[in-house]
């Protein structure tokens, strides 16, 4: 018999035993930077062969806005306000992972002091840079390339995207 909310200690516990059975997802909260002349903020991974954008995973029971926010600072030192959510791309499973949800924030303009004085404060970043739009698409992976052609369009356009796998 299921319980009812009106014994809290059992309903609790019901709730709890399907919780623990429901899917999962993986969650990664990047942010579209930029310095004062329009150029992007990439980052390079030592983890990853390749250039990202500055941001990372969620840890468990994390806000996908505050994962963005906490990377920057434990990664680049750098306090970001969060102006708007830009794109949100369910990932399918590939390789060995399962699926996950991918969000680009926008964190506005950095001056051009804060621009100069950015650094990888962590070992999981090597390097950093700011590059014009074309040149970031080139050096994203596909997948994020697109993402963030789309997070690019939805800054302009002022609306949020939703993509499956970084398409429409």
């Amino acid at each position: 018999m299921r319980p009812t909310p009106a014994d809290p200690d059992a309903w609790n516990a019901y709730l709890a035993e399907g919780n623990a059975t429901q899917a999962r997802k993986r969650v990664a909260a990047d942010v579209l930077l930029r310095d004062v002349t329009g150029r992007f903020l990439l980052v390079k991974p030592t983890y990853k062969p390749g250039w990202d954008l500055p941001g990372g995973m969620a840890e468990a029971n994390e806000a996908p806005d505050r994962a963005a926010v906490r990377e920057l600072e434990e990664e680049l030192g750098l306090a970001v306000a969060l102006r708007a959510l830009l794109v949100v791309d369910w990932v399918a499973p590939h390789g060995p992972w399962d699926d996950q949800l991918a969000f680009i924030f926008d964190g506005g303009t950095v001056d051009s002091e804060t621009a100069h004085g950015l650094r990888p404060r962590d070992e999981e970043l090597s390097e950093l840079r700011f590059v014009p739009l074309g040149e970031a698409r080139k050096l994203l992976r596909p997948r994020l390339a697109r993402r963030f052609g789309e997070a690019v369009a939805a800054l302009a356009e002022g609306r949020p995207r939703y993509l499956r796998s970084g398409d429409h």
